[in-house]
Protein backbone atom coordinates (compact mmCIF):
# COMPACT_ATOMS: atom_id res chain seq x y z
CA UNK A 1 0.00 0.00 0.00
CA UNK A 2 1.12 3.42 -0.38
CA UNK A 3 2.75 5.42 2.02
CA UNK A 4 5.15 8.27 2.56
CA UNK A 5 6.83 8.35 5.63
CA UNK A 6 8.90 10.86 5.82
CA UNK A 7 7.83 14.33 4.57
CA UNK A 8 10.27 17.02 3.58
CA UNK A 9 8.30 20.51 3.31
CA UNK A 10 9.77 23.84 1.71
CA UNK A 11 8.73 27.00 3.38
CA UNK A 12 9.34 30.96 1.93
CA UNK A 13 7.52 32.50 3.92
CA UNK A 14 4.40 33.56 1.72
CA UNK A 15 1.10 31.87 2.10
CA UNK A 16 1.47 29.94 -0.79
CA UNK A 17 4.48 27.95 1.20
CA UNK A 18 2.28 28.05 4.50
CA UNK A 19 -0.68 26.60 2.91
CA UNK A 20 1.45 23.51 1.95
CA UNK A 21 2.40 23.39 5.25
CA UNK A 22 -1.16 22.84 6.40
CA UNK A 23 -1.58 20.31 3.97
CA UNK A 24 1.11 18.30 4.89
CA UNK A 25 -0.12 18.25 8.47
CA UNK A 26 -3.47 16.28 6.86
CA UNK A 27 -1.22 14.40 4.72
CA UNK A 28 0.68 13.24 7.76
CA UNK A 29 -1.89 11.86 10.26
CA UNK A 30 -3.00 9.95 6.89
CA UNK A 31 0.31 8.50 6.26
CA UNK A 32 1.41 9.07 9.90
CA UNK A 33 4.52 9.91 9.12
CA UNK A 34 7.54 12.80 9.87
CA UNK A 35 7.60 15.51 9.12
CA UNK A 36 10.49 18.24 8.50
CA UNK A 37 10.26 21.83 7.24
CA UNK A 38 12.91 23.61 5.96
CA UNK A 39 13.64 27.54 4.80
CA UNK A 40 16.36 28.93 3.06
CA UNK A 41 18.79 31.67 3.47
CA UNK A 42 19.87 32.75 0.37
CA UNK A 43 23.93 32.97 -0.22
CA UNK A 44 24.89 36.83 -0.18
CA UNK A 45 26.26 38.09 -3.16
CA UNK A 46 27.79 40.98 -2.41
CA UNK A 47 31.31 41.85 -1.53
CA UNK A 48 31.80 40.23 1.86
CA UNK A 49 35.30 42.43 2.36
CA UNK A 50 32.71 45.83 2.38
CA UNK A 51 30.72 44.92 5.10
CA UNK A 52 30.39 43.18 8.38
CA UNK A 53 29.77 39.37 7.73
CA UNK A 54 27.89 38.43 10.75
CA UNK A 55 25.78 40.97 10.65
CA UNK A 56 25.07 40.59 6.52
CA UNK A 57 24.61 36.42 7.69
CA UNK A 58 22.14 37.61 10.05
CA UNK A 59 19.85 39.76 7.64
CA UNK A 60 19.71 37.02 5.09
CA UNK A 61 18.85 34.49 7.73
CA UNK A 62 16.37 36.29 9.37
CA UNK A 63 13.24 35.78 7.30
CA UNK A 64 14.05 32.34 6.89
CA UNK A 65 13.78 32.31 11.05
CA UNK A 66 10.71 34.01 10.92
CA UNK A 67 9.24 31.36 8.48
CA UNK A 68 10.16 28.57 10.74
CA UNK A 69 8.88 30.37 13.78
CA UNK A 70 5.98 30.56 11.88
CA UNK A 71 5.74 26.96 10.79
CA UNK A 72 6.76 26.23 14.79
CA UNK A 73 3.37 27.59 15.55
CA UNK A 74 1.18 26.42 13.00
CA UNK A 75 2.49 23.08 13.93
CA UNK A 76 1.90 23.60 17.70
CA UNK A 77 -1.71 24.90 17.01
CA UNK A 78 -2.56 21.70 14.73
CA UNK A 79 -1.14 19.12 17.37
CA UNK A 80 1.92 18.49 15.35
CA UNK A 81 5.35 17.62 15.93
CA UNK A 82 7.76 18.66 13.23
CA UNK A 83 11.37 19.45 12.82
CA UNK A 84 12.55 22.83 11.73
CA UNK A 85 15.78 23.29 9.76
CA UNK A 86 17.36 26.43 8.93
CA UNK A 87 19.40 26.27 5.59
CA UNK A 88 21.86 28.63 3.96
CA UNK A 89 23.23 28.44 0.41
CA UNK A 90 21.01 28.14 -3.20
CA UNK A 91 17.84 27.30 -1.93
CA UNK A 92 16.63 24.36 -4.45
CA UNK A 93 20.42 22.76 -3.89
CA UNK A 94 19.48 23.29 0.06
CA UNK A 95 16.14 21.30 -0.67
CA UNK A 96 17.51 18.34 -2.33
CA UNK A 97 20.40 17.49 -0.39
CA UNK A 98 18.00 18.09 2.71
CA UNK A 99 15.75 15.23 1.24
CA UNK A 100 18.21 13.25 0.90
CA UNK A 101 19.88 13.56 3.97
CA UNK A 102 16.73 12.76 6.08
CA UNK A 103 15.80 10.19 3.41
CA UNK A 104 12.62 11.61 2.71
CA UNK A 105 9.91 10.25 0.05
CA UNK A 106 8.56 13.22 -0.87
CA UNK A 107 9.34 17.15 -1.04
CA UNK A 108 6.09 19.13 -0.65
CA UNK A 109 6.00 23.03 -2.14
CA UNK A 110 3.18 25.68 -2.77
CA UNK A 111 2.14 27.55 -5.98
CA UNK A 112 1.00 30.96 -5.79
CA UNK A 113 -2.28 30.53 -8.11
CA UNK A 114 -3.02 29.30 -11.49
CA UNK A 115 -0.78 31.84 -13.57
CA UNK A 116 0.55 31.06 -17.38
CA UNK A 117 3.90 28.66 -17.23
CA UNK A 118 6.67 31.48 -17.73
CA UNK A 119 5.03 33.38 -14.81
CA UNK A 120 4.17 30.19 -12.68
CA UNK A 121 7.50 28.29 -13.15
CA UNK A 122 10.64 29.86 -14.64
CA UNK A 123 13.17 30.65 -12.61
CA UNK A 124 11.08 29.21 -9.63
CA UNK A 125 12.67 27.13 -6.81
CA UNK A 126 10.18 24.72 -7.82
CA UNK A 127 11.19 24.12 -11.06
CA UNK A 128 14.44 23.98 -9.76
CA UNK A 129 13.74 21.23 -7.13
CA UNK A 130 11.17 19.56 -9.53
CA UNK A 131 14.35 19.53 -12.68
CA UNK A 132 16.89 18.19 -10.24
CA UNK A 133 15.67 15.91 -7.27
CA UNK A 134 14.91 11.98 -7.11
CA UNK A 135 11.90 12.45 -5.01
CA UNK A 136 8.62 12.86 -5.50
CA UNK A 137 7.21 16.40 -5.20
CA UNK A 138 3.89 17.39 -4.45
CA UNK A 139 3.12 21.03 -5.65
CA UNK A 140 0.00 22.20 -3.74
CA UNK A 141 -1.32 25.60 -5.40
CA UNK A 142 -2.98 28.76 -3.04
CA UNK A 143 -6.57 27.26 -2.07
CA UNK A 144 -6.41 23.90 -2.83
CA UNK A 145 -6.61 21.14 -0.64
CA UNK A 146 -4.75 17.75 -1.07
CA UNK A 147 -6.26 14.13 -0.73
CA UNK A 148 -6.13 11.13 -3.12
CA UNK A 149 -9.89 10.35 -3.23
CA UNK A 150 -10.46 11.31 -7.17
CA UNK A 151 -6.75 10.69 -9.33
CA UNK A 152 -6.41 11.85 -12.32
CA UNK A 153 -3.52 10.25 -13.87
CA UNK A 154 -1.77 10.50 -17.11
CA UNK A 155 -0.08 8.38 -19.03
CA UNK A 156 2.07 8.29 -22.67
CA UNK A 157 2.86 5.05 -22.24
CA UNK A 158 6.19 6.00 -21.29
CA UNK A 159 8.26 4.42 -18.02
CA UNK A 160 7.74 7.52 -16.23
CA UNK A 161 4.04 7.75 -16.81
CA UNK A 162 4.24 3.99 -15.71
CA UNK A 163 5.67 4.80 -12.39
CA UNK A 164 2.88 7.39 -12.28
CA UNK A 165 0.27 5.23 -12.42
CA UNK A 166 1.46 2.41 -10.39
CA UNK A 167 1.66 5.42 -7.46
CA UNK A 168 -1.72 6.65 -8.43
CA UNK A 169 -2.87 2.57 -8.36
CA UNK A 170 -1.50 2.34 -4.90
CA UNK A 171 -2.67 5.16 -3.23
CA UNK A 172 -6.34 5.19 -4.66
CA UNK A 173 -5.79 1.46 -3.32
CA UNK A 174 -5.12 2.31 0.34
CA UNK A 175 -7.57 5.20 0.48
CA UNK A 176 -10.59 3.88 -1.10
CA UNK A 177 -10.20 6.32 -3.87
CA UNK A 178 -10.61 6.43 -7.65
CA UNK A 179 -8.92 7.21 -10.78
CA UNK A 180 -9.33 8.86 -14.19
CA UNK A 181 -7.19 7.29 -16.45
CA UNK A 182 -6.51 10.37 -19.40
CA UNK A 183 -4.28 9.86 -22.08
CA UNK A 184 -3.85 12.91 -24.90
CA UNK A 185 -2.88 12.68 -28.72
CA UNK A 186 -1.98 16.19 -29.21
CA UNK A 187 -0.77 16.74 -33.09
CA UNK A 188 -0.95 19.36 -35.17
CA UNK A 189 -4.35 20.53 -36.94
CA UNK A 190 -2.99 19.74 -40.85
CA UNK A 191 -1.78 16.11 -39.14
CA UNK A 192 -6.01 15.36 -39.70
CA UNK A 193 -6.08 16.60 -43.16
CA UNK A 194 -2.72 15.18 -44.05
CA UNK A 195 -2.47 11.87 -42.29
CA UNK A 196 -5.66 10.91 -40.88
CA UNK A 197 -5.29 6.92 -40.67
CA UNK A 198 -2.11 7.85 -38.12
CA UNK A 199 -3.88 9.87 -35.69
CA UNK A 200 -6.52 7.38 -35.86
CA UNK A 201 -3.36 4.91 -34.81
CA UNK A 202 -2.46 7.44 -32.34
CA UNK A 203 -5.53 7.78 -30.58
CA UNK A 204 -5.91 3.69 -30.55
CA UNK A 205 -2.55 3.54 -29.20
CA UNK A 206 -3.36 5.79 -26.28
CA UNK A 207 -6.53 3.84 -25.70
CA UNK A 208 -4.85 1.24 -24.82
CA UNK A 209 -2.59 3.19 -22.61
CA UNK A 210 -5.22 4.00 -20.40
CA UNK A 211 -6.77 0.82 -21.08
CA UNK A 212 -3.52 -0.75 -18.98
CA UNK A 213 -3.86 1.80 -16.52
CA UNK A 214 -7.64 0.50 -15.73
CA UNK A 215 -6.93 -3.40 -15.83
CA UNK A 216 -4.31 -2.99 -13.59
CA UNK A 217 -6.55 -0.74 -11.55
CA UNK A 218 -9.26 -3.17 -11.54
CA UNK A 219 -6.75 -6.38 -10.34
CA UNK A 220 -6.38 -4.12 -6.95
CA UNK A 221 -9.95 -3.54 -6.63
CA UNK A 222 -9.65 0.19 -7.61
CA UNK A 223 -12.31 1.98 -10.03
CA UNK A 224 -10.87 3.95 -13.08
CA UNK A 225 -12.85 5.56 -15.75
CA UNK A 226 -10.56 6.48 -19.04
CA UNK A 227 -11.05 9.37 -20.76
CA UNK A 228 -8.70 9.65 -24.29
CA UNK A 229 -8.54 13.02 -25.44
CA UNK A 230 -7.53 15.17 -28.60
CA UNK A 231 -5.66 18.97 -28.11
CA UNK A 232 -3.12 20.43 -25.92
CA UNK A 233 -1.64 17.76 -23.26
CA UNK A 234 -1.58 20.42 -20.30
CA UNK A 235 -5.04 22.09 -21.35
CA UNK A 236 -7.11 18.50 -21.81
CA UNK A 237 -5.54 16.81 -18.39
CA UNK A 238 -5.99 19.95 -16.31
CA UNK A 239 -9.65 21.06 -17.60
CA UNK A 240 -10.25 17.12 -16.74
CA UNK A 241 -9.06 17.48 -13.50
CA UNK A 242 -11.48 20.29 -12.89
CA UNK A 243 -14.38 19.05 -14.75
CA UNK A 244 -13.86 15.82 -12.43
CA UNK A 245 -13.14 17.70 -8.90
CA UNK A 246 -9.78 15.94 -8.89
CA UNK A 247 -8.21 15.74 -5.50
CA UNK A 248 -4.58 15.53 -7.46
CA UNK A 249 -3.16 15.17 -10.67
CA UNK A 250 -0.91 12.18 -10.59
CA UNK A 251 2.13 12.63 -13.23
CA UNK A 252 5.40 10.98 -14.26
CA UNK A 253 8.88 12.97 -15.00
CA UNK A 254 12.16 12.22 -15.73
CA UNK A 255 15.03 12.23 -12.97
CA UNK A 256 17.44 14.28 -13.14
CA UNK A 257 16.66 16.22 -16.03
CA UNK A 258 17.97 20.19 -15.82
CA UNK A 259 15.92 23.26 -15.75
CA UNK A 260 15.93 23.80 -19.65
CA UNK A 261 14.65 20.03 -20.85
CA UNK A 262 11.61 20.57 -17.80
CA UNK A 263 10.90 23.77 -19.03
CA UNK A 264 11.26 23.16 -22.97
CA UNK A 265 7.80 21.66 -23.84
CA UNK A 266 7.24 19.98 -21.01
CA UNK A 267 3.93 19.08 -20.51
CA UNK A 268 4.32 18.38 -16.61
CA UNK A 269 5.67 21.63 -16.43
CA UNK A 270 2.53 23.45 -18.04
CA UNK A 271 0.33 20.86 -16.04
CA UNK A 272 1.66 22.58 -12.65
CA UNK A 273 1.63 25.84 -13.98
CA UNK A 274 -2.49 25.17 -15.04
CA UNK A 275 -3.89 22.97 -12.45
CA UNK A 276 -6.71 23.36 -10.53
CA UNK A 277 -5.24 21.14 -7.68
CA UNK A 278 -2.13 19.80 -6.13
CA UNK A 279 0.19 17.85 -8.96
CA UNK A 280 2.26 15.09 -8.02
CA UNK A 281 4.95 14.40 -9.88
CA UNK A 282 6.65 11.10 -9.84
CA UNK A 283 9.81 10.47 -10.38
CA UNK A 284 10.93 6.95 -11.77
Amino acid sequence: MARYRKILVAIDGSEAGFHALEESFKLAVDEKCWITVVAVAPPYQGDLSTTAVGNIQKALKEPAERALSVADQMAKSARMLIKTVCEEGEPFERIIDLADAENCDVIIMGRTGRNNLERALVGSVTARVIGYTYKDVLVVPKGTSASWKTIVVATDGSKNSAAASARAIDFAASYNGALKVVSVVDVPPEFYGESPETVDKMIEKARTYAEDIKARAFAKDVKADVSVMEGDSALSITKLAASQEADVICMGSHGRTGLRRLLMGSVTAKVIGLSPCPVLIVKS
